[in-house]
């Protein structure tokens, strides 16, 4: 909590009416709550300027501002702040509040399984802060703060730092861009401790040109790095040298599947369970997850490369993992219409991660269906990488690809035999239901805005 005064000092910016304490800050005016500073956001099709009137009705106190408020139109007791960019200002006060606290502070990037790390981190700290013998037992406080679903951006990020509290004791922040600059602004904002890159992909590959630019994009996260902070890097990754060396002489810990990293994985008994072996630096240990797949386990050795930064334990990392139940609408399990089994892969697509998803329905056992919506920020290769998609899931012994959206009919093409494209989800549905019975497996993927959960909420029983 801070007052109007506190948070136009840190801005250096004029304030106006009472100094109140405010709680949480918002950019929606629908979810303001009593208390609440608002902070009125101008975008193409909106100004949040023309909300403050029903921010007051739910109990606002005050709103960061970039344009002059008649006061007459105002409460008696309200403050508000002018600045010049209600944006940026956002960021500034998110950065100067998050100076206030020294506990570890966990940034992730990646075109690949940030969410799920980031969630894997959450859980691993949870246990880490529940061991520590002087924190509060009120289970109602959450000891770990973290990015709520992916409000990744320039405003989900700031958002995020300014719900830091004094009762935390762990922090993890999630970072996304789509175009060269974001993460380093991003990263300078949360300056974290330790720092993460997952992976480089095709993903956002529409606002950079090529992959190699992505890579060179998500490395801007060690920019806000200190120079005692930890790097961690998938030293299986094409682009591992060249975060090696944006991360300068400063601690790193690798992970992935090479020898060479200190973070690794034996899966040799994946093929016939979920248990593996996870291979810290001076010990190892089994784990079985309640998640699927070979690129859970990648994400799993960098949530444990990242605690392991943070000073967690070997033990507590594995109790942590052991204890994640997987984020909604990434790999989720779930019973289907006609006792078939659902996959829940639809909380976003790109090539990488529909590759990880086929290779995890593939050995599975019974007919394979497979139902895609387009995959969305791809640029001018966006054809063509459906087209391979679709060869993919054909090599991949997939029965039937199911597709649907204007680039998924060259997913249709590439796959051949058992495809079927359409181009509206009632006709998709229809024809998916006559598929379904009990030997059947039926994943189902695409970008956020396909909205491809209506295909699993239709059926899931």
């Amino acid at each position: 909590m801070m007052t109007v005064q506190e948070a136009a000092r840190m801005l250096n910016a004029d304030w106006h009416g009472d100094d109140l304490v405010f709680g949480d800050v918002s950019t929606d005016s629908r979810q303001i709550k009593a208390g609440d500073l608002f902070v009125a956001l101008s975008g193409d099709r909106f100004d949040g300027h023309d909300y403050i009137g029903d921010t007051i009705e739910r109990g606002a106190v005050a709103a960061l501002v970039a344009r002059e408020i008649k006061k007459t139109k105002l409460p008696q007791h309200f403050g508000w702040i002018h600045v010049a960019d209600t944006r940026l200002a956002l960021g500034k006060l998110a950065s100067q509040w998050r100076d206030r606290f020294s506990f570890p502070l966990v940034a992730v990037t990646g075109s690949n399984g940030k969410t799920t790390v980031k969630e894997m981190i959450a859980s691993i700290f949870t246990k880490a802060a529940s061991r520590q013998s002087n924190f509060t037992t009120d289970a109602s406080i959450d000891q770990v703060l973290a990015t709520i679903g992916n409000l990744n951006n320039d405003i989900g990020v700031p958002l995020t730092l300014l719900r830091l509290r004094q009762h935390h004791v762990y922090a993890v922040v999630e970072m996304g861009m789509n175009h060269a600059g974001e993460i380093a602004y991003l990263t300078q904002l949360a300056k974290p401790d330790i720092a993460v890159i997952t992976n480089a992909g095709a993903a956002h590959i529409e606002g950079l040109g090529s992959i190699e630019l992505v890579a060179h994009a998500k490395g801007e996260i060690f920019q806000g790095l200190d120079k005692s902070g930890v790097a961690i890097i998938n030293a299986d990754d094409k682009y591992a040298q060249l975060w090696y060396q944006l991360a300068g002489n400063r601690q790193i810990i690798s992970f992935g599947m090479n020898a060479k990293a200190q973070i690794r994985a034996d899966c040799h008994l994946l093929a016939s369970s979920n248990k593996w072996i996870l291979k810290f630096p001076k010990e190892e240990s089994e784990i079985e997850l309640q998640v699927l797949g070979q690129h859970n386990v990648m994400n799993a050795l960098a949530a444990a490369a990242a605690a392991l930064g943070a000073g967690v334990s070997e033990q507590v990392i594995i109790e942590g993992l052991s204890a994640f139940s997987g984020v909604k609408g990434r790999m989720q399990k779930k019973s289907g219409l006609h006792q078939a089994t659902l996959i829940d892969d639809t909380y976003n697509a790109n090539p990488a991660s529909v590759s990880a998803a086929l290779s995890v329905l593939a050995h599975l056992s019974g007919r394979k269906i497979f139902v895609l919506g387009d995959m969305g920020e791809l640029g001018v290769g966006g054809a063509d990488l459906h087209r391979k998609i679709g060869e993919e899931a054909s090599r991949a012994g997939i029965e039937k690809l199911l597709a649907l959206g204007e680039l998924s009919v060259n997913a249709a093409e590439g796959f051949g035999k058992g495809a079927m494209h359409f181009s509206n989800i009632d006709e998709l549905l229809e024809e998916a239901e006559k598929l379904l019975d009990h030997n059947v497996t039926m994943l189902v993927k695409g970008s956020r805005f396909m909205k491809m959960e209506r295909v699993i909420q239709r059926f899931e029983v």
